[in-house]
């Protein structure tokens, strides 16, 4: 089978099938994401997983641990394992060498050198992944297609999203990928840790408890015609709610129905945000997008826009990357987040 234009590595992939095929009768009956493994204890092995597009069984703990897509990798390094591979940030990125500024600290903590980074500009370059020999493969954050997930497969067991393509909250990354690793108790103490540190912040500004937001997303400041903004399927709305946030009616029941994390509507529609106490978003703060959006007919009536309560994330930045919570990024991010959330809030009347 070949990966795209890629070479196959034929041995390599047989050798993984037949070791596939050896554990199959491993798989059982356990509940979705649930971790399976001689005598049940936490760490054993063989492990299994289901999830959206299957049911992977991890024979062994694995030692080379490679990850594809968006936050994956950041589960290993906060646990203090350094994947042999991981794909290359591509949004955020502001020095433009791969690796976003809450991973770097990670690895430089753990005096690690950069993993091989994956190249996934036009999508996961398998070959890549097969070259770094891994024993199993994070995808719990990820867009994978049912083809992805099964050619990956052939280079190593590959634990995927448990419900939607982009739709993994932060705490279910951990929980999935941590048990991947045979690491699920530590999985879960570093869940405690990162709620105890948004409790304390989000403690700093009382403000914030009950009001409404909404999360845009990128709009283009030459064309406000229409406004999107991500759904109660995507992590940044989710993340809302850590905060002491709410979701409002509007964008809730715009949620229903559909599985996508982002949804879009026309400015003749801006009332339908009338019940939104907070925006934020992506776009350039000083007289850009928001700027366009002030001055717009319509969209200028939202009520949040006119009293000001927006708050828009540096687009292309780690800041405005950050606001999608995953396992590093969110401490590091927390404290200016949560303040400018604040601020706006703090016009809500």
């Amino acid at each position: 089978m070949e990966y795209g234009v890629k070479r196959p590595h034929s041995l390599r992939i047989l050798a993984v099938l037949a070791l596939l095929l050896s554990t199959i009768v491993a798989c059982g009956n356990s509940s979705d994401g649930e971790e399976a493994g001689a005598g049940g204890g936490a760490g054993a092995f063989p492990v299994t997983i289901k999830h959206a597009l299957g049911t992977t069984t991890i024979p062994a703990k694995p030692k080379r641990v490679a990850t594809v897509n968006w936050a994956n990798h950041e589960v290993p390094l906060a646990l203090g394992v350094v994947p042999v591979g991981m794909a290359a940030a591509n949004f955020g990125d502001d020095n433009g060498d791969g690796v976003l500024p809450w991973v770097d600290e990670r690895l430089k903590e753990l005096k690690a050198k950069t993993p091989v980074l994956f190249d996934e500009t036009d999508g996961i370059d398998f070959e890549a992944v097969a070259d770094t020999e891994p024993d199993v493969i994070l995808a719990a954050y990820s867009g994978l297609t049912k083809k992805d997930y099964e050619t990956l497969g052939q280079i190593a067991p590959t634990v995927a999203y448990p419900d939607a393509p982009w739709a993994t909250p932060w705490r279910e990354i951990i929980k999935l990928n941590s048990r991947a690793l045979g690491l699920a108790a530590e999985g879960d103490q570093l869940i405690g840790r990162i709620e105890g540190g948004i409790k304390g912040v989000v403690a700093k500004y009382p403000q914030l408890k009950g009001k409404s937001a909404m999360f845009m997303t990128h709009v283009d400041p030459n064309d406000v015609s229409q406004v999107g903004f991500y759904t109660t399927h995507d992590t940044r709305t989710l993340f809302f709610e850590d905060l002491g946030l709410t979701i409002p009616k509007s964008i809730t029941e715009a949620s229903e129905g559909t599985d996508k994390f982002a949804l879009t509507r026309s400015a003749e529609q801006a009332d339908l945000f009338d019940d939104v106490d907070i925006i934020t978003g992506y776009g350039d703060a000083k007289g850009g997008l928001l700027g366009k959006i002030s001055k717009d007919p319509l969209l200028s009536k939202i009520p949040a826009v006119e009293r000001g309560s927006v708050y828009l994330l540096p687009d292309s930045e780690p800041l405005g990357t950050a606001a999608n919570p995953t396992p590093l990024s969110i401490s590091w991010v927390l404290e200016d987040y949560v303040k400018a959330l604040a601020a706006a809030a703090d016009k809500v009347k």
